[in-house]
């Protein structure tokens, strides 16, 4: 059994990692920290889990962190990179589910997040956690820096498009939406129900932090240099998020050669659901799933089609789009099958 420590289980993120492993069959849930809710049980902060996490918060100078196999990180940006040196002394293995070890380049780090990146060693050897492009080097990782949402779905829907050399890779635009949800879980007023509700809103338009991350993994699959213009948007619901990616093709290829093109890149893989030409996927069609399903379409001009392709993306933020992903990378890392634990069907309606 899989000895597994998560660092910051009162949050969204953390109490998915909860629903996910306690019903995983390789994993022995050891450890769980919360300075604020130390000696609570999980189960009394989150009902859904009684009976299945007996275990209680434990302030974080009190857990036997070393002891595990592997650590989830879901904490703000900053926490996993100042355990990280004793942990990987130790043997342990790091998941984090921030920002920590996403961005390779120091300086990018530390203008976007706005804090000196302690350890820029261990962020040399961290490999960034998008198992369905980066699968050979997760699984030999001692340090998985986990995607951001938004990446995700970026990252995936441009990716076949990119690695096949025919769009403009200089131009693309991802209009791009979350639920609540996806802010974490605490107080602010722009999070309140009677703030969020009947209202939808962009925001981080002059530069968000996950712009960076998805550039820099972009640049990976093309040698062309990589244009993003990403607008967030938060829309008045809880989990769920969409993405609507635009793409300037640059050969000529047909609707057919496209939708090939995306189910071959995705023939093999269990969270990628390559839908028919021309659907429309639903954000409901993935809640509480680590599924991720995209759509093909491309608008006509005078009857012919057009230079623009367009793909749709979703899945919900805190599986696929963080939790279910990271346990993804975990199963890979220890040699296990990848779908191991994530089965879960998304729940409807």
């Amino acid at each position: 059994m899989i000895k597994v420590g998560i660092v910051g289980g009162t949050g969204y993120t953390g109490v998915e990692l909860l629903r996910i492993l306690s019903t995983h069959p390789e994993v022995e849930l050891t450890v769980i920290t919360s300075r604020k809710e130390d000696g609570l049980k999980v189960a009394d902060m989150y009902p859904s889990l009684r009976g299945k996490v007996a275990l209680a918060f434990s302030a974080p100078e009190k857990a036997a962190l070393d002891k595990c196999d592997v650590v989830f990180f879901a904490t703000p940006h900053g926490v996993a990179m100042a355990q990280a040196p004793a942990l990987l002394a130790a043997g342990v293995k790091l998941i984090d589910l921030a920002a920590d070890f996403r961005l390779k380049d120091v300086k990018t780090f530390e203008k976007w997040y706005g804090l000196p990146h302690s350890c820029p060693e261990i962020l040399q050897e961290a490999v960034y956690g998008l198992p369905e492009i980066n699968r050979a080097a997760i699984r030999g990782a001692r340090v998985i820096g986990n995607p951001g949402c938004y990446p995700t779905t970026m990252q995936l829907g441009f990716y076949p498009l990119l690695k096949a050399g025919v769009v403009d890779a200089g131009h693309l635009i991802a209009d791009c939406k979350s639920g609540v949800s996806g802010a974490g879980r605490k107080g602010e007023i722009s999070l309140l129900f009677s703030e969020a509700a009947d209202n939808f809103k962009a925001y981080g338009v002059s530069g968000h932090r996950h712009t960076p991350e998805t550039l820099e993994q972009l640049q990976y699959q093309t040698t062309q240099k990589v244009g993003l213009l990403f607008t967030p948007h938060l829309v008045p619901m809880i989990r769920g998020m969409h993405a609507t990616l635009y793409a300037r093709l640059t050969t000529d290829i047909s609707n057919e050669a496209l939708q090939q093109l995306f189910v071959d890149t995705y023939r093999d893989e269990a969270f990628v659901d390559v839908m028919p030409f021309a659907s429309h996927p639903e954000t409901r069609s993935t809640r509480a799933s680590n599924m991720l399903r995209l759509a093909l379409h491309r608008p006509e001009v005078d009857g012919v089609p057009g230079d623009m392709l367009i793909v749709l993306v979703v899945q919900d933020n805190l599986v696929k789009g963080s939790s279910g992903q990271a346990v993804q990378c975990m199963n890979l890392m220890f040699g296990l099958p990848e779908t191991t634990g994530l089965g879960h069907v998304p729940v409807m309606p």
